[in-house]
């Protein structure tokens, strides 16, 4: 599998990554996902992402690839130690969940430890930063980085202290092509890619998802009509991935899942290697057209 030097850091990372949302949300089996993780390392992959509020994941991945810490790159968020919907960034709140997070990843530092969709206003503050400054001296983590969207990512880009940009990219969700990318190449940022499908939001046609979470990515799908979401799932879903990692900038996409089979077809889906230029820039023009001005990168 490709692999792409993630900024100014010294990591060469694999442009497919795993999320672990999903298999703590979902609460998938550690049986599960200790086949779905060791298949993926053992066909390339090497960037593992989660988060301290993804429920069960974190403990699922220190159970199942725990062992072979040396073989990926481990990348995790805080800022939520109590669960998404309780945000605290106090720098106590942030020093336990991130021990609570190596406790459970099994392992005695991160790569990356990124704070999580937290708000520019809490960002000038300078409270955050500078936790993940100690944390890094400390050994806790490597790098460290920002992940998040909008004007916050905006801002977290442009202070020049963070290693990595972790922020929506797809085809329905391409604010962030114009308003951060530009300046995260500048700065040589890595770039993480979150949600580079979309949640597949177009595979029931003209019928909303079940899960809201991919409703707004839907909704934008109705009206941009890309004539390639009419085909066969399998190739409309390669097109869109390929789309995101034929971004200038981005060096890696986090894709979730619970089926062991599907990493494997998105990595085979990206030996075809970057969509064309007429192709790439028709989502992109499409998108600029269509696009309002309150599309804004899905937190």
């Amino acid at each position: 599998m490709e692999k792409r030097r993630l900024g100014k850091t010294n990591m060469n990372v694999s442009v497919l990554g795993f999320g672990g949302s999903e298999i703590g949300y979902e609460r998938a089996s550690l049986s599960s996902v200790s086949k779905l993780l060791n298949g993926a390392l053992d066909a390339g992959l090497n960037v593992v992402d989660t988060a301290e509020c993804y429920v069960t994941s974190e403990e699922l991945i220190g159970k199942a690839i725990g062992a072979r810490r040396a073989d990926y790159y481990l990348f995790t968020k805080c800022g939520h130690e109590r669960g998404w919907s309780y945000p605290d960034w106090r720098p106590a709140s942030l020093w336990k969940s991130t021990e609570r997070s190596l406790k459970r990843l099994k392992t005695d530092h991160v790569d990356l430890l990124q704070l999580h969709s937290c708000s520019e206003a809490e960002l000038r503050k300078g409270d955050v930063l500078e936790f993940l400054k100690q944390a890094r001296e400390r050994g806790h983590t490597r790098y460290i980085g920002y992940s998040g969207d909008g004007q916050a990512a905006l801002y977290a880009v442009s202070c020049g202290e963070f290693d990595t940009l972790q922020t929506s990219i797809n085809i329905a969700d391409q604010q962030a092509l114009d308003l951060t990318l530009p300046a995260a190449r500048q700065r040589n940022m890595g770039v993480i890619a979150k949600r580079p499908l979309a949640n597949v939001a177009w595979e029931n046609g003209t019928r909303p998802p079940r899960n809201g979470y991919g409703y707004p990515y839907w909704e934008r799908l109705q009206k941009l009509k890309y004539d390639f979401l009419r085909g066969e799932l399998d190739q409309s879903a390669a097109t869109a991935l390929r789309f995101v990692l034929t971004v200038p900038g981005v060096h890696t996409a986090i894709v979730g899942t619970t089926k062991p089979g599907r990493f494997s077809q998105n990595a085979g889906a990206l030996e075809a290697g970057a969509l064309p230029d007429g192709l790439f820039e028709s989502i992109h023009s499409r998108w600029r057209a269509v696009a309002s001005s309150d599309w804004a990168g899905q937190i």
